[in-house]
Parts: structure tokens; C-alpha cells; sequence
């Protein structure tokens, strides 16, 4: 490793050394990416979610278990309004006082989702007080005049409601949590947006439509029709007015949400999103998608209606790679952290982990790992054991140990990640001096491809399971952390030219003090055929030199 490279990974180091180790968990960016700091150290959530209805102290037990089968080290799981204020003022938060004991004592952090107005764009969690008092709380009001399923964004007592219960909630956390901070983000809401009808069309949206569009949207999401710097919803978004305006009112409602919480206990918070497809060409909503919600077109909205939201976050449960890998483009951006709280867990997703990773995410968690009899097929595994959580818990386990560290390069813009693709197509990723190419299927001792006499795949490559994530820690050296695909490093740039080789590959691990433990050297036939990663992820230290 070059002086360089040392000396900047040390300034970044002593900037995080200075934090003090009581802060409360926050991000942190530097030239557009991001970090998450935990107790004054960059954290990645290699996290999993509970099901819906595992958010009760008796059904814990399966949840805690399918985690250590996960190798996870945080926890995302719900707390339903309906739970802590089942009636109105009278707030009961032995549930919380549960989960977060129990956390501790399986040293896991937790990510609690607030499911308040909105859950997969539904008032399922709202308290009953709330559900069945259109008075008080207004539904939306679709073309026809008719009640909507959904609680309007625009309704004053349901966001005075939420936000009152929000904020008790977030209290209680700093009461019992203030000093462990155990919890260490929050979600607001669930999915929001609206099925069946683009937006709220009763009296007290109809003047809000006609009214300009606030100077903050204007000065982030530029409009689609020629000239129009200005005027109603209408005017200056034309046919993305409906649902530009309905994210607009959404974001707001969860705004005013997230700022009563934050003035009481300030956690990092986030709100995600159930995507519109994001390959299909971009045009306004026809029923394809949840109106309103925070996906890839409207997080400029969310940003200037939200402030108080730190990262607009992806539901992954599209298992094909180029609409994975164009959502991940989508939100990781300049003024948006990359995390995905929610993702398939199939084991088809799992090595999705590698390319999200790479990406410089904060966090990753696939949805509904808990031992509940219950499946999420089709949108994830058929299966409801430890089967399940194996895919996952193979690559957390062997990546935990350095994620501080990775946290760090990524914070430097010193990684990247792919995954096999459908097409098992050879695939590269470019760094400063070498690019690193990426092939599939293919056995660890031979040429390429194989010879014609082999016509098998390796076991486990059955169907696309490959990935791999790459740091670059000096001119000539990376980390390469991957399974089932062979890698093979090509020089480029300064480096085009000249004759090179392996100088070492070494496999090993870091360990808790953020050392390198070498394991073994490769040589010989583990380098001659380029470094072959097999179904265990694997983690390995090479530089390369030439001559």
C-alpha cells in the first residue's frame, strides 16, 4: 500500500475517533457518499426483518433465533400504533421494553418501523379509535367521490394523532434507551402511497392542488413542461402533477411525524418505498404503482417536503438482476444513502449482498426471517427454517468482522460490487490502475472456458448465485470478499503495458481490532487459473506488482 492511501484512511479514522462514543447513531457523508455512525464508529446493518406480526413479546423467541441462524447484527421490526395506544392517550410500551432488553441480550441493534398512518399504504395499524372515525380522520376521496381505503395525508387530527403518538414513542426510547442506544434508526411509516386512485381528490386537496407549488419542490424537482418556472401543480408538472402533488402531501404528513420525534430523541430516520418497476420507461401514473410513494422520480419531493427524513429507501423484491441493479443506481445518490431495509429472502437475492455492499450501502436486510409458520412466497422463500437464513448468514458471518473497516473505504469511494446476472455473461468493475473481471460457472482448475469434455456446472451454480464486492486499499492491493465466481485482475491506465503478476494472495479475515489475520497464501494452482471462489464467501488480500 501506497503512503498515500495510509495517510488518508488515517485522517478518516481520527475523524471518527473524535466523535464521542455516547453520541446518538447519525450519518455522516464526505463527496457525495455516506456512512452510518454507531457509539462513534461507521456501522453497516446487516440486518434482517421480522414478519409483520412478529412484533409481540411471545412470538420473539423465532424471531431471535432465525437472527443468530442469519449471523445478523441488527434487527428491523415493527411497532404498530395500535399496539401502543390502543386507547387514546393511554400508551402501554411493554412491548418495546421487551424487544429492547431482549435485543441486548443477544447483542443485536434494532431498526424499529413505525407503522402509524400508513402500512403498505393501509391504516391496518392505526388503533381502532382511528380506523372507524372518517369524521375525525378522513379517508382520501378518489374521482368518483368516493371513500378511499386510504387515511388522507391532508387529514389535521390524523397527523396531529400520529405525530402525538410518535413522539411518546420516541421518549420512551430515550427514557430506556438513551444511554445503550440500542435502537439505532427509525422508520416512518410503511410503504406508503395510494392504490386504486393517483391522489386525494375531496375539498381540502382539490384548493391545495390549485394553489402554487411550494419554492422548495420548485427548487428541486424541475418541471417537465417547457417555461414553467412557476404556478399551480397543474401548470408546472403537467402530467405528473397528480402524484407529484399526492407525494408532496404524504411527505409532508410524514414530516411533521418525524420532526415531533426528533425534537424528543433524534435517531437517524428513514421511509421506504414498494417500487414502480424501474427499468420501464418513465411516465405518469396509469395504476402501475403505489401513487404518492417515495420512489426514484419523486425523492426530490420527499427531500424538500422532508427534511427531517435522512434516506429514501428501496423495497427490493424484483429478483431480476438489471431491475436490481437499476434501483440500486436509482437511490444511491449525492444527497440520498444507499440502504435497502427490505429485500426478498429467496436465496436467489442473497447475492444481491455482494453488489449492494460494494455500492457503499449502509445497510441491507431481507425481509421476513423469523421461524413464524409463515412464507412470504412468492416475493421470498418458499421455505421457514434455518434453510431459509443460511444463504444470508454465510455471507454475514464472513463479513462482519471487517464492516467497520469496509464502512470506512466505502465512505472513501474505494469499493464496488456485482452479481451474477441472469445471462451468467462475464461482467468487470474498474478501479484506479486495474480493472477486476468477473466470470461464472466455471470450475477452479482449467482455462476458459472449460475444456468441451466437461459439460456439468460446479455444484451451486445451478441457477445465478455469484457475486462478489472489491475494495481498493492501495495502488496495487484490494480486498476481494466474494463466492462462486472466478476473478481474474487486468492491469489498465498507469499500469497498461507492463508485464504483472500476482506479488500475493493472501485468504484471510480481520479481526476486532480491525487487523488482517492471514489464514493461508495462495499460489500454484489457487492463482494459475485466476482466484476461483467457491459456495463458502471467502475474503482475500491481493497485490499485485509488475516487472
Amino acid at each position: 500500500m501506497t503512503t498515500k492511501p495510509i495517510l488518508a484512511l488515517c485522517a478518516l479514522a481520527v475523524s471518527f475517533a473524535c466523535a464521542q462514543a455516547g453520541e446518538l447513531p447519525r450519518l455522516v457523508q464526505k463527496d457525495g457518499r455516506h456512512a452510518l455512525v454507531v457509539d462513534g464508529q461507521p456501522f453497516i446493518m446487516l440486518g434482517v426483518q421480522a414478519h409483520n406480526s412478529s412484533n409481540y413479546p411471545a412470538a420473539l423467541a423465532k424471531v431471535w433465533a432465525a437472527v443468530k441462524d442469519a449471523h445478523a447484527n441488527t434487527l428491523e421490526i415493527p411497532v404498530a400504533w395500535e399496539q401502543i395506544e390502543p386507547v387514546e392517550g393511554k400508551f402501554d410500551f411493554s412491548y418495546v421494553d421487551t424487544l429492547v432488553a431482549e435485543a441486548r441480550r443477544n447483542q443485536v441493534r434494532l431498526v424499529l418501523l413505525w407503522f402509524g398512518t400508513w402500512k403498505n399504504t393501509g391504516p391496518a395499524y392505526t388503533p381502532e379509535w382511528v380506523k372507524f372515525d372518517n369524521q375525525r380522520f378522513p379517508r382520501m376521496i378518489d374521482k368518483d367521490g368516493k371513500n378511499s381505503y386510504c387515511l388522507s395525508p391532508l387529514g389535521a387530527q390524523t397527523v396531529k394523532a400520529d405525530s402525538k403518538a410518535f413522539a411518546a414513542l420516541m421518549g420512551h426510547l430515550k427514557q430506556i434507551d438513551g444511554a445503550e442506544r440500542t435502537v439505532i434508526m427509525v422508520q416512518v411509516e410503511n410503504e406508503v402511497g395510494t392504490y386504486g386512485t393517483v391522489r386525494d381528490f375531496g375539498p381540502q386537496a382539490e384548493a391545495a392542488f390549485r394553489q402554487p407549488v411550494p419554492a422548495a419542490v420548485l427548487a428541486r424537482k424541475k418541471p417537465p413542461v417547457p417555461g414553467a418556472a412557476g404556478g399551480s401543480w397543474s401548470e408546472v408538472y403537467g402530467p405528473y402533477a397528480d402524484e407529484y402533488f399526492h407525494a408532496y402531501a404524504i411527505a409532508s404528513h410524514i414530516e411533521q411525524v418525524a420532526k415531533a420525534g426528533r425534537a424528543v430523541y433524534d435517531l437517524p430516520m428513514y421511509v421506504n418505498n414498494a417500487l414502480r418497476d424501474p427499468v420501464e420507461p418513465m411516465a405518469p401514473w396509469k395504476g402501475n404503482f403505489a401513487s404518492g410513494g417515495p420512489g426514484y422520480d419523486v425523492i426530490d419531493i420527499y427531500k424538500a417536503a422532508a427534511p427531517h427524513i435522512d434516506v429514501v429507501a428501496p423495497d427490493i423484491y424484483l429478483p431480476e438482476s438489471n431491475k436490481v441493479a437499476a434501483t440500486l443506481e436509482q437511490f444511491k445518490r449525492r444527497d440520498n444513502a444507499l440502504f435497502v431495509p427490505e429485500m426478498g429472502n429467496a436465496q436467489a437475492y442473497a447475492r444481491y449482498v455482494y453488489q449492494i455492499l460494494g455500492r457503499g450501502a449502509i445497510g441491507v436486510s431481507p425481509f421476513g426471517v423469523d421461524y413464524a409458520d409463515y412464507s412470504n412466497y412468492p416475493l421470498g422463500s418458499k421455505l421457514k427454517d434455518k434453510t431459509m437464513a443460511e444463504p444470508f448468514g454465510k455471507i454475514y458471518e464472513a463479513f462482519r468482522p471487517m464492516a467497520p473497516q469496509w464502512a470506512r473505504w466505502a465512505l472513501e469511494g474505494r469499493t464496488d460490487g456485482l452479481a451474477e446476472t441472469e445471462a451468467r455473461t462475464p461482467q468487470s468493475l474498474k478501479f484506479k490502475g486495474w480493472d477486476i473481471k468477473a466470470s461464472f460457472r466455471e470450475w477452479q482448475l482449467g482455462g476458459q472456458p472449460d475444456p468441451a469434455h466437461i459439460t456439468d456446472s460446479p455444484p451451486g451454480t445451478e441457477s445465478p448465485s455469484g457475486g462478489v464486492a472489491v475494495a481498493q486499499i492501495g495502488d496495487n492491493e484490494f480486498i476481494l470478499f466474494g463466492q462462486h465466481v472466478r476473478i481474474h485482475l487486468e492491469a489498465t491506465g498507469a499500469n497498461a503495458g507492463k508485464p504483472y503478476m500476482y506479488a500475493r494472495v493472501e485468504e484471510g479475515h480481520f479481526d476486532a481490532q480491525g487487523q488482517w489475520v492471514m489464514e493461508r497464501n495462495w499460489n500454484g494452482d489457487q492463482t494459475d487459473h485466476g482466484l476461483n471462489f467457491t459456495g463458502q464467501p471467502v475474503t482475500l488480500k491481493v497485490r499485485m506488482g509488475s516487472y
